[in-house]
């Protein structure tokens, strides 16, 4: 399983809509709250403890105090009968002592914490870090200009102004392996750690499929020219708000040549190579990203044999 997919709650959608019940979830004693500082989630226990890591899932008595006035708070979906919520408290200040969370655990960056806990948890990190961000960036209406106020437990903004609706956003994303016999394209973002190589990615553009987006891409950033696309499987990136959609393809020649407004550079990553890449061996100075990444999951499946 990939991290920040498989989330196990029932997001219980029809239940939005009822500030009624959604306000009876939220004082449940059995219910549970994830605190978010400035997008990190909480996690339990010490720093210095290893693993296994919890979620800092907590009553919301211990965090209510603490959130601002207008602090965004998200219903995140039922775990059985029991709701599960996450809250901003970014306005508490000092993320190292927060009122009643002081010695309960610490809040870690969401990339971090994502490869930290259990996949199920992961998805549940995805979720509230995507829904907080998108509040943070849409407190004002884009069509008039006017404030807007949270709606649907979280999941729509209303504009007192003009009455227009705004919804969160997912923005699609493709990330590919290309493929030629037995050796897969790899680049290096400019902005990537020294020797470190991943797959290829993009936006999906208007008006674009998802096979286009991925020959399109790969034809920009590497000038190779692919066939048969095949679709692999799809991860929340919550970095702002994206869906990556894993794909390999077939390309038609090892012919390459890296676009250097987009990419550091590329090559070309013989199958045993990659392989130990993902075995965690060091060669020839090439690191591939983590299994928090879905980039990984694509190098290993062809190294393995698989696609």
């Amino acid at each position: 399983m990939i991290p920040f997919a498989g989330s196990a709650l029932n997001r219980a959608s029809e239940k939005r809509t009822d500030a009624n019940w959604i306000e009876s979830k939220r004082r449940e004693p059995s219910s549970l709250t994830l605190p978010m500082w400035r997008l990190e989630p909480f996690i339990l226990g010490s720093e210095k403890s290893g693993p296994p890591f919890e979620l800092g899932l907590v009553r919301a008595e211990i965090v209510d105090s603490i959130a601002g006035a207008e602090a965004v708070c998200i219903l995140l979906g039922l775990d059985g009968e029991r709701a599960v919520f996450a809250l901003d408290v970014s306005a508490a200040g000092d993320s190292a002592n927060i009122g009643a969370l002081a010695g309960l655990g610490y809040f870690r960056d969401a990339r971090v914490a994502g490869s930290m806990v259990s996949i199920k948890d992961s998805a549940i990190i995805a979720q509230a870090k995507a829904m907080i961000d998108w509040h943070q960036r849409h407190g004002f209406c884009p069509k008039c200009g006017a404030p807007t106020k949270i709606m649907d437990a979280g999941y729509r903004r209303l504009c007192g102004q003009c009455n227009a609706e705004h919804f969160p956003r997912v923005d699609p994303v493709v990330i590919m392996l290309a493929t030629h016999g037995e050796a897969c394209l790899v680049g290096r973002g400019k902005l990537f750690p020294p020797g470190m190589f991943s797959a290829l990615a993009g936006f999906v553009e208007p008006g674009e499929t998802i096979e286009e987006a991925v020959r399109r891409e790969l034809m920009e950033e590497a000038s190779v020219k692919v066939g048969e696309v095949s679709y692999y499987a799809t991860q929340p990136w919550p970095f702002p708000s994206s869906l990556m959609i894993g794909c390999f393809a077939k390309a038609d020649s090892r012919a390459a040549k890296v676009d250097e407004n987009e990419l550091a550079e590329v090559r070309w990553l013989e199958r045993g190579v990659a392989r130990g890449l993902i075995e965690g061996k060091q060669i020839e100075g090439i690191r591939v990203p983590p299994p928090v990444a879905i980039a990984h999951h694509l190098i290993k499946t062809w190294a393995l044999g698989g696609k």
